[in-house]
């Protein structure tokens, strides 16, 4: 495997994805909340919209202009051909089903891998047109300048948490059942949005104090990710492991516990709690903080 490059080589492809992201917003906001059709996608409940399909082409073409050999793939289009050693992932509409009944939480995502790593990622919230940027070993920033999450002060209620899990999950998944239930009995709140891309940008921003995937969505993982690791976030996988935040792999390699590093073994002893294997998850590797 290459190593990765520079964190300067990468200030065209991050403007281009900024630029992209917020071409592709300013069609969202325009549309919302009433100008667009949706349709079932698949048989688990999700939509789709125009929305998706037209913001979704903006981004692409954009990409394709500035870095026609680079592989793309997208959330409605899928694999759109191109140089797999670096590779674009665009979500349009992170949270199509709450545009869909009028809910303003969505945000556009794009991320650039190179050899499977995230390099750029780019979080853009048509709504209030905020937009967060990060590029790896180059920090993260949004409209205020860099992102370091504050110490928030503990509440004996517990952490405000953050979950996601993948389409893939099934209904009845009895792991998924007793994490996101053990969560929810030891946390102060634990939201569920509906759109991922957003709780990484809280969590970078420091709004909620840590963020639980099980089995999470590959198009938007590693540009949230990335975006909160450079604004100063710690990820592990359940058991405490390394994790890798790529978009290759089964599924089962997506499930993380992410938060501040004086926060984060506070965060594994609650999943460790939460996982039905004598209170302890499968294979912890222990509390890292780095």
């Amino acid at each position: 495997m290459r190593p990765t490059p520079r964190p300067s080589d990468f200030t065209a492809e991050c403007r281009t994805a900024v630029a992209a992201a917020e071409a592709a917003g300013a069609l969202l906001r325009s549309r919302f909340p009433d100008g667009f059709a949706a349709r079932p996608k698949g048989a688990l409940g999700d939509v789709v919209t125009d929305l998706d399909l037209l913001a979704e082409s903006m981004v692409v073409d954009r990409i394709r202009a500035d870095f026609p050999h680079d592989r793309v793939l997208a959330e409605e289009g899928g694999d759109l051909g191109g140089d797999g050693g670096r590779t674009w992932l665009v979500d349009p509409l992170d949270g199509s089903n709450n545009v869909v009944i009028g809910l303003p939480v969505y945000v556009v995502g794009i991320a650039l891998c190179v050899e499977g790593a995230p390099v750029v990622g780019v979080v853009h919230d048509p709504v209030t047109g905020r937009t967060w940027s990060a590029r790896h070993g180059a920090g993260a920033h949004g409209p205020a300048g860099p992102l370091a999450p504050a110490r928030r002060p503990s509440s004996p209620a517990g952490p405000l948490l953050a979950w996601t899990q993948g389409h893939a999950v099934r209904r009845d998944d009895p792991a998924v059942h007793a994490l996101r239930h053990g969560l929810e009995l030891r946390s102060r709140r634990l939201l569920q949005l509906w759109a991922p891309l957003v709780a990484w940008a809280m969590l970078a921003r420091g709004d909620i104090d840590g963020f639980v995937g099980y089995r999470a969505e590959a198009i938007d993982l590693p540009a949230g990710a990335l975006l909160a690791r450079e604004a100063g976030v710690v990820l592990r996988r359940l058991d405490g492991g390394e994790f890798s935040a790529g978009f290759t792999g089964p599924d089962t390699d997506r499930s993380f516990v992410a938060g501040r590093p004086e926060i984060l073994p506070s965060l594994l002893d609650l999943v460790a709690a939460a996982t039905p294997l004598r209170g302890r998850a499968p294979g912890r590797a222990g509390t890292a903080t780095g």
